[in-house]
């Protein structure tokens, strides 16, 4: 029998990468986003089926849950996948812009959990995916908003593995660094810009011109992230958490091998050089 999974925000980037990934692994696949009819590519797999969901919409997860098992017999794996970067001065950041992060990133992610796990513990078994960020284990600035929605799920993920092993149904983080896909196009868009916040012109100034000296760095694709994501699905493990992307290692090498505060004070050497 084959496995299945359901993939959320398969539209683009990480989540059409892996989509495709485990098609060509042979495995049915669930590709769900919230304008299938603008896909050209993934319905040409006889063992993909591409159809709506929206994570903010509560009866489309229903819909698309059910309309996966009806094709497919049953589900295998979930990939919470879905979401989007708010970029900007916190003080920038209107409430509704905050509260739309969340609604999707955390809330809209719980949502599709609670609607498949009935499923997988009628099965007594079944693998969570749930998508964070590096920006889930290291922040940086001007991520506040998105960075602390992927803290959530960090900690969501964290303390449900424990609830769901009881049940034989694996939890898997996977935390991607910087990787070039139309997700940071969104995020240059939305970024959140005040022209009145005038004390913070000259730090900005500074932030632009050093994550543009990022650039060069070596970074992960998202073909390596469905890699990884597929690796976590089928390695029959118990592991937690795994990083994709060769310039999230150091940084979370880092805050894993020194004491908080020494982590703290390196970072902000290189955030806050005229600090110290």
């Amino acid at each position: 029998m084959k496995k299945v999974i359901f993939i959320t925000g398969a539209s683009s980037g990480l989540g059409k990468a892996t989509s495709l990934f485990f098609a060509q692994q042979d495995w049915n696949v669930i590709a769900t986003m919230r304008n299938p009819e603008k896909e050209n590519e993934l319905n040409n797999y006889q063992n993909v089926l591409v159809t709506r969901l929206d994570v903010s919409d509560p009866e489309s997860i229903r819909t698309a849950i059910s309309e996966g098992i009806e094709k497919f017999g049953h589900i295998d794996a979930l990939v919470n996948n879905a979401g989007y970067g708010q970029q900007g001065l916190f003080e920038a950041v209107s409430p509704e812009k905050i509260r739309a992060q969340f609604d999707v990133n955390v809330f809209g992610l719980m949502d599709v959990t609670h609607a498949i796990l009935p499923h997988f513990r009628s099965r007594k078994q079944g693998t969570l995916v749930n998508v964070t960020s590096g920006a889930g284990r290291v922040t940086v600035p001007l991520i506040s908003v998105y960075a602390a929605s992927k803290f959530a799920v960090e900690g969501f993920s964290e303390s449900l593995s424990y609830e769901l092993e009881s049940q034989n149904i694996k939890v898997k983080i996977i935390e991607p660094g910087y990787v070039v896909t139309p997700f940071y196009e969104r995020a240059a868009a939305d970024f959140a810009f005040d022209p009145e916040l005038e004390d913070y012109k000259v730090f900005q100034e500074n932030m632009n011109t050093l994550f543009a000296s990022f650039g060069d760095q070596k970074t992960a694709t998202a073909d390596d992230v469905a890699k990884t994501i597929y690796g976590a699905v089928t390695d029959n493990s118990h592991t937690l958490r795994y990083i994709a992307g060769p310039d999230l290692e150091p940084l979370v090498g880092l805050r894993n091998s020194t004491s908080d505060q020494e982590y703290i004070e390196t970072m902000r050497k290189q955030f806050m050089p005229k600090a110290f």
